[in-house]
This record gives C-alpha cells, sequence and structure tokens, in this order.
C-alpha cells in the first residue's frame, strides 16, 4: 500500500490539509481496494490550525517510510520553518521520495531549498512573494500545478485537489483517477496549466434533459463524419437552436463536446494500446492525422505521443481497436 504522509505545521490551512485526506482516503482501485494510506504528521504536540488545534497520530520520523509527502499551505509565510522540518524533507528527498506542495506549502519546499533551479508554483497571491524571496526558483503563477517528477506544487485551494488527482493518475491511471474525480465532486473541465492531464469527460446534460438522447448519441457514433447539420438534424432542431441549448445545458458548443469525446476515447487509446497515432486519429473520428495531432494538443496540452510516454499502462494491448 502506498503511503502517503501529510506535514501538519503550526498555521496549516484546514482546508489544504483536508484535500489530500479525503482525495487519497476515498480512492479505490479497479478491484475496489484502497491503494493509499494516509498519515497526519507533525513535529510537535499539537498543531494550531487557526480556527482549531489538532493532534497529529504521527511525529516526523513517519516520513522515513512515506512514499509521498505533502505539504499543505500555512497561512503566515514570515515565520521561520522549524530546523527538523526541514531536514526531514532534506533527508526524504536524498531517499527519492516523492514530495509535493499545496499552495503556500511551495515555501517550506522552498526553505529546504528543494525547489532551487525548477519551475514551481504557489498561490497567485503570494507568487511575487516566493519569486522575490527564493530568486533560484522560475515562479510560474499562472498554473495550477507543475510537475517535475519527483517533486510537485501546486496553487491554491481547488488546484491542490488536481494535484492530488494528478498523483493518482500517476500512479493508476486514468479510470481511477477519473472515480476519485467524481468523489470529490470536481468540475469535469478546468483550465489552466497541466489540469488537462486530469481525466475530463466531456460535460454531461442533466439526467432527463432534451438532449441527454442526443449526447448518449454522439458519444456512440462519434467516429463517424459528424457536422452540426448532422447533429441538429438528429436532435430534431435547427443548428442555431442546437447550439443555443447546448450552451444552456453543458457550457459549450455540439462541435467541441464531440471534439472533446473524440480527444478523451484516443487518451484511453493512447493509454491502453500500441496502435499507431494515425491509426489512432481515424478510430476516432478525426479526418486527419495533422488535425487530430492539432485538437489534441490544443485539448489536452501535450502532443498525442508525449502523452502516451507519460501515461500508457505498463502491459498496453495491441490488439485491434473495437
Amino acid at each position: 500500500m502506498h503511503t502517503v504522509a501529510v506535514i501538519a505545521l503550526d498555521g496549516v490551512v484546514p482546508f489544504d490539509l483536508a484535500t489530500p485526506i479525503e482525495v487519497f482516503t476515498r480512492t479505490r482501485s479497479a478491484d475496489g481496494r484502497a491503494p493509499y494510506r494516509v498519515q497526519i504528521c507533525s513535529g510537535t504536540s499539537t498543531v494550531d490550525a487557526g480556527t482549531f488545534t489538532m493532534q497529529a497520530p504521527w511525529g516526523l520520523e513517519a516520513l522515513a517510510e512515506a512514499d509521498t509527502i505533502i505539504v499543505p499551505g500555512i497561512a503566515d509565510i514570515d515565520p521561520p520553518i522549524p530546523a527538523e522540518v526541514i531536514d526531514a524533507l532534506r533527508d526524504a528527498a536524498a531517499r527519492g521520495t516523492r514530495i509535493a506542495s499545496i499552495c503556500s506549502g511551495a515555501f517550506v519546499l522552498a526553505a529546504a531549498g528543494l525547489l532551487d533551479g525548477l519551475r514551481a508554483t504557489t498561490h497567485w497571491l503570494a507568487a511575487a512573494q516566493l519569486a522575490q524571496r527564493y530568486p533560484a526558483i522560475e515562479v510560474d503563477p499562472n498554473v495550477l500545478y507543475i510537475d517535475n517528477g519527483q517533486l510537485l506544487t501546486s496553487a491554491g485551494a481547488a488546484a491542490g485537489m488536481d494535484l492530488c488527482l494528478h498523483l493518482i493518475r500517476r500512479d493508476h491511471g486514468s479510470a481511477v483517477a477519473a472515480d476519485a474525480a467524481r468523489l470529490s465532486v470536481m468540475p469535469l473541465e478546468r483550465e489552466g496549466g497541466q489540469a488537462q492531464f486530469i481525466v475530463n469527460d466531456p460535460p454531461p446534460a442533466p439526467r432527463g434533459s432534451i438532449l441527454e438522447p442526443l449526447l448518449l448519441w454522439m458519444a456512440d457514433n462519434a467516429a463517424q463524419d459528424l457536422t452540426l447539420d448532422d447533429l441538429a438534424a438528429k436532435a430534431g432542431m435547427s443548428s442555431r437552436t442546437l447550439n443555443r441549448r447546448f450552451r444552456e445545458h453543458t457550457g459549450t458548443t455540439p462541435v467541441q463536446w464531440l471534439h472533446r469525446t473524440r480527444v478523451r476515447k484516443a487518451q484511453h487509446l493512447l493509454e491502453s494500446t500500441t496502435h499507431p497515432v494515425d491509426f489512432i486519429a481515424s478510430q476516432v473520428g478525426f479526418g486527419s492525422p495533422t488535425a487530430f495531432r492539432d485538437r489534441f494538443k490544443r485539448i489536452v496540452g501535450t502532443t498525442p505521443q508525449s502523452y502516451r510516454v507519460a501515461f500508457r499502462a505498463t502491459e498496453a494491448t495491441s490488439d485491434p481497436v473495437p
């Protein structure tokens, strides 16, 4: 079982502390098992979390056995970080332990010197301070999170959930991450940075909506050469009316919804098969490999081949695509 250690410092932001606890403890693998064990660790007997105090069940010595360490944000970034926390993080980094920060937790990693020479992010309100205080860090305030491999940082609040879901996807693939996202009631599509690596289903229409039959049909027939007129005819309404109804119910257009459906199917095939990219493009409904690559990069933020390298399952199949 993968152990996630969450460090609770005095002044910890309760939301940031709760995020990894909730996301990782609710995650279930394909066989229904819990793949993560979460431990709350601190170097003090009690932790001041602002509106309440708490006792952490584990001390900093537990970090030595952790597979992943997460540092939540702290309300005040000015006081010095306790030396024992700095030492524990440096030792963990030297062992190769994966370490991630949420929000102003990046200041803790920075104080330990772990982010020097790396690109990192934090809450946009604190980004300028992070860059000024630690000039060796390339601070990017415009992304939800940044994955440097062993070291990861995220922006504030809900971006911590994006980060945790990204870690789950790295560990267990898109299907498990998608289930975790649904359990967390996360938005199905978020703008910014590397959030596109989270599993995103096309925005659904409310159950019983007038568009529900059309959406189900579109999902089943996305590989066909479909135009807006085709979709409008299937729905029994004009193209203009369909566009308006689609935006009302899903927040996007029929064509954009169709593109995202095709890209989502392509992501699955890139992860689970060894089929050539051009073959996958035709299987999911793109008229040309060039159009597929362009649309994939615009939606996902990377190329199909790079996505495959990052996320393909260990046991991919070359069986014919259904």
